[in-house]
């Protein structure tokens, strides 16, 4: 199993995630361009602070996704938390028009989605947890009968 690993001073980690924030009602309001490289920006602002690396954001109408990887210690709630009520007030401010398709000043929905990822598959990390001890076990009862 090869992949990328970032460390910490007493660890060794490979933490990433995949979040979906959908707009309140499912509203078409990430349509213009000039919103949606605005809400990038503020996700890559906020991530610098929370020391997250972004490694893809992309939206559709009424959504973004968001994939980044983090260390051990972030608060993934507050972080997440942060993200939508920055960018929603922002957003607001900057874009009066988008009030116009919400209601009562919610911009997005109180439920999100995030998921870990690997850079492995789920099915080849349990095939190597299962195989653990098995190898060994092999080699020492081959040693015994030599």
């Amino acid at each position: 199993m090869q992949c990328k690993l970032d460390r910490g001073s007493h660890s060794v980690y490979s933490l990433h995630y995949h979040f979906v924030q959908c707009v309140k009602y499912r509203r078409k309001a990430l349509t213009n361009p000039l919103i949606i490289d605005f809400l990038k920006t503020k996700i890559h602002n906020i991530s610098e602070t929370f020391k997250v690396e972004v490694l893809n954001i992309e939206c559709d109408k009424d959504h973004f996704h968001l994939l980044f990887s983090a260390k051990p210690s972030l608060d993934i709630p507050k972080y997440i938390n942060t993200i939508k009520t920055i960018t929603s007030r922002e957003i607001r401010k900057n874009f009066p028009e988008v009030k116009t398709m919400l209601w009562k000043d919610m911009f997005w929905s109180r439920s999100y989605f995030i998921a870990s990822t690997g850079q492995v598959t789920l099915d080849a990390l349990k095939k190597y947890v299962e195989n653990q001890g098995k190898y060994a076990s092999d080699e020492e009862d081959q040693d015994k009968s030599n």
